[in-house]
């Protein structure tokens, strides 16, 4: 499909030539942990995969070695084979909100920390939103939008975090920027980390949906400074929860 041909192009860009090994198992990862290729499905061809990311067949293939003995992938031969995701993916490294305040700590004095990834997050994840608001979208778009606000409100509580991730890039998506989709989807990341040491809590869960609904129905409307603030309103609720969690 034509929407996650655009979010492969975003995530499956070209790797830097200093740590080609690295980037690339960065970049399936992204790909696998945002929802861009979900459990079950196959990952491109050897051949094109190797060609968009700008690596050797060999580096790619010694990712997706890595990937596979991490329990992310596997390797299917024949006619429909392939590297396909894992239907049961790894469970995310569990870090204590105590443990992680103290790292938090440690990178705030070196330029990072929460408050430095929520406000990095807000502003593109806002900015994206508005300017999703402002394009005449496609059928194709808007179908896709809508495909990924279903599949968040129908989750199962284990799969929560991975389909709020799909939707949140598919705002990116379709922004119609390619570096706007890659930028979110690096903070998204960095985001989740964050996330992975708070509870869900069910409440918060069916507020999202809610505030999901509200961003989704403003795009759809072309109403850019509903869409804005729809967008800025639900990432506020997540950032008093990561405060309250880890500050």
């Amino acid at each position: 499909m034509v929407e996650e041909a655009r979010a492969g192009e975003a995530l499956f860009r070209p790797v830097r030539t200093g740590n080609p090994f690295e980037e690339t198992v960065e970049r399936l990862l992204q790909a696998i942990k945002l929802g861009v290729v979900g459990p079950g499905e196959r990952l491109p061809a050897e051949r094109d995969l190797a060609a968009r990311l700008n690596v050797s067949r060999v580096t790619l293939r010694e990712a997706i070695r890595a990937l596979t003995e991490a329990g992310y992938v596997e390797s299917r031969r024949g006619r429909y084979g392939g590297t396909f995701v894992n239907e049961r993916l790894p469970r995310p490294r569990r870090v204590g909100p105590k443990k992680l305040a103290r790292e938090l700590a440690d990178s705030h004095a070196n330029g990072g920390g929460l408050e430095d990834a929520l406000v990095l997050r807000s502003a593109l994840e806002v900015g994206a939103a508005e300017a999703a608001a402002s394009r005449s979208l496609s059928g194709g778009e808007r179908d896709h939008l809508l495909r990924c606000l279903a599949d968040t409100a129908t989750a199962k509580l284990a799969d929560y975090r991975r389909m709020d991730s799909r939707l949140h890039l598919a705002v990116a998506e379709v922004s119609g920027s390619p570096s706007l989709t890659s930028a979110v989807a690096d903070v998204r990341m960095r985001l989740n980390t964050l996330l992975d040491a708070i509870p869900l809590l069910e409440p918060n869960i069916e507020h999202s949906d809610q505030q999901h609904q509200a961003v989704v129905d403003a795009i759809l409307a072309a109403d850019p400074e509903a869409a804005r603030q729809a967008m800025h309103e639900h990432l506020a609720g997540t950032a008093a929860l990561l405060r309250a969690f880890l500050s």
